[in-house]
């Protein structure tokens, strides 16, 4: 590779293996069933015994790793009501209207033009117009944080574009700012667009999907769902209040609305290179971008079409270091001390500075700098 200099990329190879890397290569190698079963066929031979310590040991770990893949397998089966041996009929694309919130830029963006060149009909509802070339997407201005534009920009959509089968609540602001620091209007342009604005929108289109048991839904989390870290206190909250609101709805879709047909799938990223955080310092170091790595767009959207492909309810986590969110809280206050200070969550958003969906109240110099 080179640079644009035309000088040759000494960026050392293994600056690009990180963490998820390596559990990929795990799941196919070590904790893949299909590869654990000939090791004790390997020991068996090598040993020429049944009862030897190899051949007993790498039975019992290839029937531990069969039994977990077998466990999550059944849950994935019971949790989308698949019957155990028959996969669902492949989805047609050509007849999937899907609507995506925040889509004219980072992940909504690319998930918008990735599915219009699957000639999907997508429509797109931002306070600014998406960029592309894809005829096959409608944009609509909305303001999604109030009810009274979703509700009039959803009776547009219907009748120009259609029922939309697929929902992706994608839009989201952050602020960046100390508790103290954070205006009221901060607040409720926070909770407005990342919390209030997935009610609005199950208000808008949910019914026709429940009244034909058909649909899915895909809700944008977040790591800092389930972990605080300072500048963060509203966006946290914020998308904290999207875990339980996402379980709700399974359940109310479930055992009251008996609509079993529609999917719900949460995802629950960490740092994404989007716009929304292009000013936060992550820290830059080999420790740093082995354990806690952050996404590239691309990533995320291929998880959510593949859930979206594959007609299942799914809970996503990218990447394999947001599974230690789940856990933070269980462990002992030294430990979760002991990460906040190696991750520098606390500073991460020191000098940060809000890019995107800045307000008409908030007037900034060049520097991005509020006047008085």
């Amino acid at each position: 590779m080179t640079s644009e200099k035309g000088q040759e990329d000494t960026t050392p190879v293994y600056d690009n293996v990180d963490v998820d890397m390596v559990v990929k290569v795990l799941q196919q190698t070590a904790f893949s069933p299909l590869f654990t079963v000939f090791i004790p066929i390997f020991y068996f031979f090598h040993a020429r015994g049944v009862l030897t310590p190899g051949v007993i040991n790498s039975a019992c770990y290839c029937t531990a790793v069969c039994v977990f893949w077998l466990l999550k397998w059944l849950s994935a089966s019971y949790r989308n009501q698949r019957p155990l041996f028959s996969a669902p009929e492949p989805l047609d694309w050509n007849e999937q209207i899907v609507l995506i919130t925040g889509g004219s830029s980072g992940i909504g963006e690319l998930l918008a033009n990735t599915l219009a060149v699957r000639n999907v009909n997508v429509v797109v509802l931002d306070i600014k117009p998406i960029q592309t070339e894809n005829c096959n997407i409608t944009y609509y201005k909305c303001n999604v944080s109030k009810w009274e534009e979703v509700e009039a920009i959803s009776k547009k959509v219907i009748e120009e574009v259609g029922c939309p089968t697929m929902l992706v609540n994608n839009a989201g602001v952050v602020q960046g700012k100390l508790i103290l620091d954070l205006s009221p209007q901060d607040i409720y342009q926070t909770f407005g667009v990342n919390t209030f604005a997935h009610f609005w929108t199950l208000k808008a289109f949910l019914p026709k999907m429940i009244e034909k048991n058909s649909g899915h839904i895909v809700t944008l989390a977040s790591v800092m769902s389930f972990v605080g870290s300072a500048q963060m206190s509203d966006y946290s909250a914020s998308k904290a209040a999207l875990l339980n609101m996402h379980e709700s709805l399974r359940y109310e879709l479930d055992n009251r609305y008996h609509s079993l047909g529609i999917r719900t799938t949460l995802v629950c990223p960490g740092h994404v290179r989007t716009p929304l955080f292009s000013t936060a310092i992550f820290p830059d170091n080999h420790l740093s971008r082995f354990f806690v790595p952050s996404l590239d767009p691309v990533t995320v959207v291929k998880a959510i079409i593949s859930a979206l492909d594959s007609q299942e309810s799914r809970t996503i986590y990218l990447p394999f270091y947001t599974y230690s969110a789940l856990i933070m809280k269980l462990l002992p206050s030294f430990i979760r001390d002991l990460a906040q200070k190696l991750t520098y969550a606390d500073f991460i958003m020191k000098d940060f500075t809000k890019v995107t969906a800045i307000r008409e109240d908030e007037v900034y110099t060049s520097h991005n700098k509020k006047l008085v």
